[in-house]
């Protein structure tokens, strides 16, 4: 059964999500973090059987869960582990092996998940292992202790829908209250609540961005943010911005941050009250400025109300609100954005300039599954597209200008190498998506795992760029019919002729097969009202009753001229 992970705010957004706590120590403290965080996804944790970890993990029955979290402290579950740690004589090999026996009872469930976390090994704090020859090879404590994560990671790397976590930083965050000896030997709990407190912020961060609910784009002020004092007053060359200053340095730090976000896949953007030709000067020409106008994907710069700039931008670049985060060092903007776009993600700002950078860092809006080629190069494609932009505004009609863009659309079947983006797209994409259907990787393997199904993805390129990655089509057979199941495209490249391409590919296909109809169901959102109204232009003959839309395949379905369409 495939479970929708659809993130709109509707009664399914309030639907708790399934989890299975499985430990060798007490984590009954988190499963009431979990359970009782008001922040989304909202969490139904339950714990398995006390220090039953094997027991549970080689059950052939159980039950299956929307997530599983795996959290065991390393001497209770690596015995050889325990040895060495009391300073018996150990075979690092044989310890090695029992890591790779219990990394496959890990994989041996994650088909009874959506997704699997499995917090990495620690040891307590006031462990000191061997002191001085703690971290010597194959003999210091904690050395081993780093061989053994990374003989877990390497274990469970191809599996799609397992993540380790880094249950380090949790503890660094937790500080002196990370350990308690007490704890242990009263409840059996390890780890103390301040741990547990990290451990659920962070396990929401992961599965918001396995849902598609990441932040995109960082709308950003210029006065006292990305620079020092303000720019119409000092002039460019006399904005704190570098040198040998600490709150110069310090923005030069946070721009970099910046710069290093953008090759995730972060977009940037700027909202300012400023003099544009005042503003843009001190980008252009200050040589301390580590952002450039090429690193931006846009821009408002103006007097205007900024709620209604980050609305304008977010609008031009096709990006939802709920993609926003706003940073500006000026309270009064802060709340003015926070009143009127809620959707946006308003962060408190420290007065001190000196942490920017710490405060950027530690945000967890950004986290996302996994990172393409796209993502890298997102600023380069949002670019691009304003050349797309600014030629379109010079002819007059669309048929004219889409013959000049010299596109080409390739097609070919979804493999392995595509399917982490093939799958991100899909769970990100709102407004041209049919069904709006929520997958992780091995859901979308498992569908695609029958003879009668069949799942095309299509990377747009023209003569400014490569789009990448931007369509999906997934199709399905049976009695003698076939149906779109999934029909997702990219906002990028809307309104260009891909959508027909789409069509005329999956009737093709159907033609090939000799079936009699083509059909695709569409399913309303609050979002995806563009793909409704592509619909009902496409030629499909619709049953607006019941959102069905068909094609007889004794007609054909033109590919349009403007397109050049190369199928593997």
């Amino acid at each position: 059964m495939i479970i929708s992970l659809r993130f709109y705010k509707t009664a399914m957004d309030r639907q708790k999500k399934s989890c299975i706590l499985i430990s060798s120590f007490n984590v009954s403290n988190l499963a009431g973090y979990l359970s009782n965080d008001e922040d989304f996804p909202f969490i139904d944790a339950s714990v398995a059987p006390f220090g039953q970890v094997f027991q549970v993990l080689m059950q052939k029955e159980m039950p299956r869960h929307d997530i599983a979290v795996v959290w065991t402290h390393p001497e209770g579950i690596i015995k050889s582990f325990c040895d060495c740690m009391n300073f018996e004589k150990t075979d690092v090999d044989a310890i090695f092996k029992e890591v790779d026996v219990f990394a496959s009872l890990l994989l041996g469930i994650r088909d009874k998940a959506n997704v699997l976390f499995v917090p990495s090994w620690v040891v307590p704090s006031n462990y000191r292992g061997l002191g001085l020859l703690d971290m010597k090879a194959d003999v210091g404590i904690a050395n081993i202790l780093m061989q053994m994560n990374i003989r877990l990671a390497e274990n469970l790397k191809s599996a799609h829908n397992v993540y380790i976590l880094d249950t380090q930083k949790w503890l660094c965050n937790a500080g002196k209250n990370a350990f308690n000896p007490k704890l242990w030997y009263m409840s059996k709990t390890i780890l103390g609540n301040e741990v547990f407190k990290h451990a659920t912020r962070e396990l929401k961060s992961a599965l918001n961005a396995m849902m598609g609910r990441s932040r995109k784009l960082i709308v950003l002020d210029l006065d006292d943010t990305l620079w020092g004092g303000i720019v119409g007053d000092l002039g460019w060359q006399n904005i704190k911005l570098g040198g040998h200053d600490p709150v110069g340095e310090a923005h030069v730090d946070f721009q970099k941050t910046l710069k290093a976000l953008t090759y995730r896949g972060i977009l940037l953007g700027i909202v300012s009250k400023n003099e544009e030709s005042v503003a843009l000067e001190a980008i252009h020409n200050h040589p301390e400025m580590v952002l450039r106008m090429n690193d931006f994907a846009g821009y408002r710069i103006n007097w205007e109300d900024k709620a209604k700039n980050i609305v304008d931008l977010a609008s031009h670049l096709n990006l939802g609100l709920q993609s926003v985060i706003f940073v500006d060092d000026n309270p009064v903007e802060r709340a003015r954005v926070r009143e009127a776009v809620p959707e946006v993600f308003v962060p408190e700002w420290p007065e001190d300039k000196m942490l920017y950078k710490s405060a950027l860092l530690n945000l967890n809006c950004f986290d996302t599954p996994a990172i393409s080629s796209e993502d890298k190069n997102r600023t380069k494609m949002y670019l691009s597209e304003q050349k797309r932009i600014d030629a379109k505004s010079e002819i007059s009609s669309l048929d004219d200008w889409l013959k000049t863009l010299e596109m080409k659309i390739n097609v070919k079947k979804l493999n392995d190498s595509d399917l982490q983006r093939t799958v991100q797209l899909l769970n990100k994409t709102n407004q041209m998506n049919l069904t709006t259907r929520r997958m992780t990787e091995s859901e979308l393997l498992e569908w695609i795992n029958h003879k009668d199904r069949q799942v095309w993805i299509l990377r747009v390129s023209d003569k400014f760029g490569d789009s990448g990655l931007t369509g999906i089509i997934s199709f399905e057979v049976f009695n003698g019919k076939g149906q779109i199941v999934d029909f997702v495209l990219s906002c990028r490249v809307m309104g260009r002729k891909v959508e027909e391409t789409m069509l005329g590919i999956a009737i093709q296909h159907a033609q090939s097969l000799h079936l009699e109809e083509v059909f695709a169901k569409y399913i309303p959102t609050d979002k995806n009202k563009p793909c409704l109204d592509f619909w009902k232009k496409s030629g499909f003959e619709c049953n607006e009753r019941e959102n069905v839309f068909y094609w007889k395949l004794s007609n054909s379905y033109p590919l349009p001229s403007s397109v050049d369409v190369i199928q593997e």
